[in-house]
């Protein structure tokens, strides 16, 4: 426990690093750009004949970085430094927006244009998986929650995936369809809706609600059998599981998902998400 908080830590310390750098740097452009030119501007209207923009900006950032300028423009200064450093910080949050949905978008597109017969001929791989049920036994014959918890690694590992991945559930391990009713059963609300609402808030519980946007759910009915197809988009974080009151890291390995010691996690987790570094 005490090396995952470690290594939340040293995630938590890279975001702030990240974040720092980009306020500073915004803050340098208050100062060195934004202060200069309301000076200019406000120098034009008293008199006639101001200095070219270029040279007043640059006696200006003399001034600053000599120390020749009154109290009340260094003041002035500051709110210019505070203003561009929250712009900074906005453009990052924003660009970080703007880039996750634009992914998601395209990785969902490409998935979509995939018919769901020739997934199924694919067979198992790295990106995509079959299970038989989301909490139905076949082999036991009886409601088996711990199933649950192999569909969520199985989706954890896709999410922390570059590239996600597809899960389809109604399908047997050799691509045999035997559909969702045994599952449907199992639940207060035997539909695909009170499917996909199980599947959602069990994923919200144990991976994070704001992961739910990442994992698009579609049902298909193949031979007059419900199959639950979920594409499992790139998460824009790490993704753990509590596991035996332990988190645990998963990734996607061949046709399987295996999870990671911290070590590993953690040189997982530098390549993965960039701006970790």
């Amino acid at each position: 426990m005490k090396r995952f908080f470690l290594l939340i830590l040293s995630i938590w310390h890279q975001q702030f690093k990240l974040y720092l750098i980009v306020a500073i740097t915004g803050a340098l452009i208050g100062i060195l750009v934004l202060a200069p030119s309301y000076d200019y501007i406000y120098a034009r209207e008293q008199t006639a004949d101001p200095l070219s923009s270029i040279e007043y900006v640059l006696t200006q950032i003399g001034y600053m970085l000599t120390g020749k300028i009154s109290r009340d423009n260094f003041v002035l200064i500051m709110f210019y430094a505070e203003i561009g450093a929250m712009l900074g910080l906005f453009s990052l949050v924003l660009y970080k927006f703007i880039h996750k949905r634009v992914i998601n978008i395209d990785h969902l597109k490409a998935e979509l244009n995939k018919n769901i017969f020739s997934i199924i001929q694919q067979g198992e791989g790295s990106h995509l998986e079959f299970k038989s049920s989301l909490r139905w036994d076949m082999v036991e014959s009886r409601i088996n929650r711990s199933l649950e918890g192999v569909v969520l690694k199985t989706l954890a590992g896709f999410l922390n995936s570059p590239i996600g991945g597809t899960l389809l559930i109604g399908v047997t391990d050799n691509g045999d369809i035997i559909g969702l009713e045994k599952d449907y059963q199992t639940l207060k609300k035997p539909s695909q809706d009170g499917f996909e609402q199980n599947l959602m808030t069990s994923i919200a519980n144990n991976l994070g609600t704001d992961l739910c946007q990442f994992v698009h759910v579609l049902f298909h009915v193949i031979d007059d059998k419900d199959v639950c197809r979920l594409i499992v988009s790139p998460a824009p974080r790490p993704v753990f599981l509590d596991q035996g009151n332990a988190p645990k890291f998963f990734v996607r390995t061949g046709g399987g998902t295996r999870d990671l010691n911290i070590q590993e996690a953690l040189d997982y987790i530098h390549g993965r998400w960039k701006r970790f570094k």
